[in-house]
């Protein structure tokens, strides 16, 4: 008797296996017969659950940055503990930050993703939050908010992202990056500030 076919299940090993294997190769460096052994499963079935190798990516994608909206909310009226949240998802899932750092380098400044009007709309949501703030006084109305949030992640952000750069400027050592993200918060603090 053959073994049951689930999938939901096989649908799962392809996804974790391309967010491993575009984490670590980037878009174009990507195997989709890579992915299909690790995932167990056929290149057939990924093209037929997920299209493409660049649509792959672009669900890959979406998915992850979804997990992290609803993981770590914009919280204006506490900006320091979402900095230290967000960079806290950020350690815990690297993977994120490599994606976006690959899909940067892919399509660069002016080639339209593929996914751009509904990651506009996410960053909408995310904006309409700190313009409550500024409409409330929590967040100084001084920097447009959509810079802002630019600011703010990227403050959060590069230590993740370039870490061999933390390591050769801040150092390696635990209370450097205790440190660091004092620092951090601290400048997150004073981007907010009226």
């Amino acid at each position: 008797m053959a073994a049951a076919r689930d999938p939901e299940a096989t649908k799962a090993r392809i996804f974790e296996a391309a967010v491993a294997e575009f984490a670590r190769h980037g878009i174009a460096g990507a195997r989709i017969d890579r992915i299909a052994t690790e995932a167990k499963a056929n290149k057939q079935l990924i093209y037929a659950y997920f299209g493409n190798k660049a649509e792959l990516f672009t669900k890959v994608l979406g998915k992850v940055m979804l997990d992290l909206a609803v993981a770590v909310p914009v919280d204006p009226d506490d900006i320091e503990n979402w900095i230290d949240r967000l960079m806290d998802y950020h350690e815990a899932h690297p993977e994120v930050l490599r994606l976006l750092f690959w899909e940067g380098l892919e399509y660069g400044a002016t080639a339209e993703l593929p996914d751009e009007a509904e990651r506009q709309e996410h960053y909408r949501a995310k904006v309409a939050t700190l313009e409550d703030g500024q409409a409330r006084g929590v967040v100084t109305d001084a920097i447009p908010p959509r810079d802002l949030l630019f600011l703010l992640i990227a403050v959060a952000n590069w230590a993740a992202v370039v870490p061999q750069m933390k390591r050769i400027l801040v150092g390696g050592e635990a209370a450097d990056r205790e440190r660091l993200r004092a620092s951090v918060r601290e400048a997150a603090r004073r981007l907010v500030a009226r």
